[in-house]
């Protein structure tokens, strides 16, 4: 679906990425949810707000990703109906997500089937809403725990397995219902936001300068993709550009991040399937990356590095020369531990056909990032959208349909080749310039989004801005809020003991946004 088939006005939003905005009605949010799924559109994000000005009432937002880029609508909600129309029946996605819109600002999703508690928890009280700007804070933990209504499933030789949501190690929480007959999983049920950090209500006191600093905090593991979403959002909303050389800058720290992530993932893929070697050797790999980034950027997660204006650290020729080198280091032993992968039959016998997710199954359900590429979904804002400076950049897109753990390990392999392919470049080309501009503070309300394709996924983030820069509501998206129910049916027919091996593939956060 084109933007110039949207029967309603759309307003394009300042800012590095195509996004049209549009103020919509009940009947319009539904119309014009099926008419972009029908011809190939998906959600992106769902989330609530406060009206601002003298308007009293709400609004509830979507973003949906058609052919010529990014869709915002907003429809208002009056104060007295609470209520907008269900769309999960449309992007099964957004259940969750608007579960989380009334957990959080009380506008409840009508006709829809599932509207138990998301993010609630019982820590704060049941008429209580934290984004609306009367919340009494004295609620919090006022509720008591409450007794989530799992999904039971009955039948001759079924059984539960409760794990979690404390786990062995230093993984998040994350509590996971195994219902199975002997090994074999009928079912899985999640249930997260066990650490609700409170990030969206904690965003009202910052101002647009700052905020960068708890963006980048939102899920560690991708702090670059948050933080450069969050200036575009903000550059946006102040009709700014910064410079060149600081674009290809954070370019650079976002692929630097893609191929941490990914080496130490394949590491611990190797290490579930009973392959130390595998995570001695990723591990130390990634370990160098994280070394030169704490050297060269001032942190080994390249935390603060991307700023409103541009980026806080520049690199010279020596820095540039490490980085070269270690590249060359990179592809030459990362080259190799693919074909020990590939060849070790132990491991590819249990990568091969665990935790399969169908290309026709990814489409319905909105499998994206890393995972939906591995099950045929063609989707990398790198390459259908591409901002500056990958517009210059090329990017070969790796793809594969069988959609399993051996798929998903293809296709972080060829990613890291490509990330390091794409390094390479950025450093050869890198603009002379000035790393930073001083960042013009709007002073009257804007908004502005930003799109960023990190390395599990898309992150979107949306903010609208206040007086004298102040925050009035920013919305932080994390792909993993498309991928969770996906991890759920992937699990189906697998034994109980592959569930880390799947789990760790598609390696989603556990509470970045508050999941």
């Amino acid at each position: 679906m084109k933007i110039e088939e949207f029967p309603i006005d759309m307003t394009p939003v300042a800012g590095a990425m195509p996004v049209w905005r549009g103020i919509v009605d009940a009947e319009q949010w539904r119309n014009l949810a099926q008419q972009a799924r029908s011809k190939g559109g998906r959600i992106v994000a769902l989330w609530g707000s406060e009206v601002a000005g003298e308007e009293q009432g709400f609004a509830v937002h979507m973003t949906l990703a058609v052919q010529s880029g990014l869709v915002w609508l907003e429809l208002r909600v009056p104060a007295p109906r609470p209520e907008f129309p269900d769309v999960s029946d449309i992007f099964p996605a957004a259940n969750r997500m608007q579960r989380a819109v009334f957990d959080l600002i009380g506008l409840r999703a009508a006709g829809a089937e599932d509207n138990r508690q998301w993010l609630r928890h019982g820590v704060w009280a049941a008429h209580e809403f934290p984004l609306r700007s009367a919340f009494n804070t004295s609620s919090i933990y006022a509720g008591g725990l409450d007794q989530y209504p799992f999904v039971q499933v009955r039948g001759d030789g079924v059984h539960e397995i409760p794990v979690g949501p404390v786990h062995a190690g230093t993984i998040e929480s994350g509590h996971f219902r195994f219902s199975v007959v002997g090994e074999r999983v009928l079912r899985l049920e999640e249930r997260l936001a066990y650490k609700h950090k409170g990030i969206e209500k904690r965003f009202e006191s910052f101002g647009i300068l700052d905020g960068v600093r708890l963006a980048g905090r939102v899920s560690g593991d991708s702090t670059v993709a948050y933080a450069w979403a969050y200036c575009m959002a903000a550059e946006g909303a102040a009709f700014f550009a910064p410079p060149e050389r600081a674009q290809w800058l954070r370019a650079l720290l976002l692929e630097r991040e893609r191929i941490a992530n990914h080496l130490g993932d394949l590491g611990f893929l190797a290490n579930d399937a009973g392959l130390a070697f595998g995570l001695a050797q990723m591990s130390r790999l990634k370990e160098d990356m994280l070394r030169i980034n704490g050297a060269l950027f001032g942190h080994r997660y390249l935390m603060d590095a991307i700023v409103p204006g541009g980026v806080t650290r520049d690199i010279d020729a020596a820095g540039i020369q490490a980085m070269r080198a270690q590249i060359g280091t990179l592809r030459t032993e990362v080259r190799g531990l693919k074909v020990i992968f590939d060849e070790h039959p132990g491991l590819q016998d249990r990568f091969i056909a665990a935790g399969r997710v169908s290309p026709e199954l990814a489409d319905q359900l909105g499998l994206c990032g890393l995972a939906g590429r591995a099950s045929g979904m063609s989707w990398d804002l790198r390459v259908q959208f591409p901002s500056e400076p990958y517009d210059e950049l090329n990017v070969r897109m790796a793809t594969h349909r069988n959609g399993d753990v051996a798929a998903r390990v293809t296709v972080r392999f060829e990613e890291v080749m490509e990330s390091l392919d794409l390094c390479w470049v950025l450093l050869d080309r890198l603009p002379r310039g000035e790393i930073r501009a001083e960042f013009p503070i709007p002073i009257d309300r804007s908004t502005g989004v930003g799109w960023v394709e990190g390395w599990r996924g898309e992150v979107l983030v949306a903010l609208e801005t206040g007086p004298g820069g102040s925050l009035r509501r920013v919305h932080p998206h994390d792909p993993s809020w498309q991928n969770w129910p996906l991890l759920e049916h992937a699990v189906i027919g697998n034994i109980v003991p592959d569930f880390p091996l799947i789990n760790k593939s598609f390696n989603l956060t556990y509470s970045g946004v508050d999941l």
